[in-house]
């Protein structure tokens, strides 16, 4: 219906799944260098540029809406009473203003809940960063939340670069108007509309969905499938989750990652997951945990592109042996681009929007149900359906400036899950491989250990090709 925008299956599964041990937020940390701020930086000049770009983005004054005769999924409209000061908040670290207290903040940040009743998000201005003074043209970090529900990792990305310019004087883009408004009779009616629909759209889904259980009957006779789901061994943060969050980060050369990928003759891709390979090998080494058996990781993969259905996360998903049982780094990266070959195979040959078809017939309460008997039964389980969540987004390779700043480095931070304690998202941004790591500090208290590990790896790959 005109007027107002209805979430997907898939946008609003992650506000069913949603509890106070499991936010679904994706969070992004940058760092930017505020001496190339036209006027200088003050925090109030940054909130009335950001006022100005946010009047160009509708996506950041929608609001969720729903009530109990809705049949389907809540609706976003437009908040009337949007008020960026609700969103837009500021913080000093404590010093010396290092990582580590960038870190802890941001970690705390990151564990709590968004408000339901306004736009889901937030921006969290911290100053003192590295001990400098913003004002005199030093660094500022600046986190933003978005709800899962409104965002992957392609639009997260879209949205970031929507709020950054290629130059640091770029004048505002015009206003563009919202997603308009909604009575509750509108949003019932149209949900029952929907809710009738359903029966013929399973009948649509059925026969991809068998196709896809066929083809993957054969392509496992011939050895030719991704990793399985519930193939993982059990890890250290493969257990409950709490609310609690730690974060830790590493930024890595890209034109060292290139030089790898070359060499070997395999992808970006192939290369990043053979750095997060072998940096978890090193941790769980180093905790005398490493499973003989090879760990899984969960890898978002876009559908934009093969897509057709409306929501906001257009996403399939592809389960890859990150081969963490082979110790030589060169065996390693070349075992995991032939499993990646042919799991992106058997990722292709799945409908784009199997996932998205289905999610749009389960109700809240399924998804509630289902995840609190989940969690349940997680520590009772013999084996986690995947080890990890571990996600690779391409980014701009020109200057980017956040209202007017420059942007050093984006840091990208996705949300973990019971049973799934890990979550490594990487982003490529002018010259930099980003890494962003999020876990529960109940589990793995030591994520510098981790991320510092990723250099290392880098380091011997490189020694082996000279």
């Amino acid at each position: 219906m005109p007027g107002f925008q209805r979430l997907s299956g898939l946008d609003a599964s992650f506000l069913y799944l949603e509890t106070a041990a499991q936010p679904l937020h994706v969070c992004s940390v940058l760092e930017v260098d505020t001496s190339t701020m036209p006027g200088g930086y003050t925090f109030d000049r940054l909130r009335d540029a950001l006022s100005l770009r946010i009047k160009a983005m509708p996506e950041f004054r929608e609001k969720l809406v729903d009530n109990r005769l809705n049949l389907d999924h809540p609706v976003r409209v437009e908040d009337k009473d949007f008020d960026v000061d609700r969103h837009l908040h500021r913080i000093g670290l404590p010093a010396p203003g290092g990582r580590v207290e960038l870190a802890e903040i941001c970690a705390h940040i990151a564990s709590l809940p968004l408000d339901r009743s306004r736009p889901l998000w937030e921006m969290w201005v911290i100053e003192n960063v590295a001990g400098t003074d913003a004002h005199d043209g030093g660094r500022l970090a600046v986190l933003t939340k978005v709800h899962h529900s409104g965002v992957d990792g392609v639009t997260g990305a879209n949205l970031m670069s929507q709020l950054c310019t290629t130059e640091p004087d770029a004048p505002p883009p015009d206003p563009v108007p919202g997603a308009g408004s909604a009575t509750d009779l509108e949003i019932a009616l149209g949900g029952a509309i929907r809710f009738a629909a359903r029966p013929l759209r399973l009948v649509n889904v059925l026969p991809t969905t068998v196709s896809t259980v066929v083809d993957t009957v054969k392509r496992a006779r011939s050895g030719l499938t991704m990793a399985p789901p519930f193939a993982a061994p059990k890890t250290a943060f493969n257990a409950n989750i709490t609310g609690h969050r730690n974060i830790a980060f590493a930024q890595l050369d890209l034109e060292d990652v290139k030089r790898v990928k070359n060499h070997f003759g395999v992808k970006v891709n192939d290369v990043v997951m053979a750095l997060v390979s072998g940096a978890l090998r090193r941790f769980l080494l180093d905790r005398g945990e490493l499973p003989d058996s090879s760990l899984v990781a969960m890898v978002p993969v876009s559908v934009h592109d093969r897509s057709d259905r409306p929501g906001r996360n257009q996403v399939s998903g592809m389960f890859a042996r990150l081969e963490t049982n082979i110790a030589d780094p060169v065996e390693r990266i070349k075992a995991i681009a032939d499993a990646n070959s042919v799991a992106k195979q058997h990722s292709s040959a799945i409908g784009a929007t199997l996932l998205q078809d289905w999610t749009q017939f389960a109700a809240p309460a399924v998804f509630g149900v289902a995840m609190r008997v989940y969690a349940a039964s997680r520590l009772a389980s013999a084996k986690p359906v995947h080890n990890l969540v571990l996600s690779n987004v391409p980014g701009p390779q020109i200057p980017l400036y956040f209202l007017g700043a420059e942007v050093k480095a984006m840091y990208p931070l996705g949300p973990i899950f019971h049973g799934s304690g890990l979550n490594v998202t990487v982003m490529s941004l002018r010259g930099t491989l980003d890494v962003g790591i999020i876990s529960c500090p109940e589990l793995l208290p030591d994520l510098w250990d981790m991320a510092d590990d990723f250099q290392v790896e880098l380091d011997a790959l490189l020694a082996a090709i000279s």
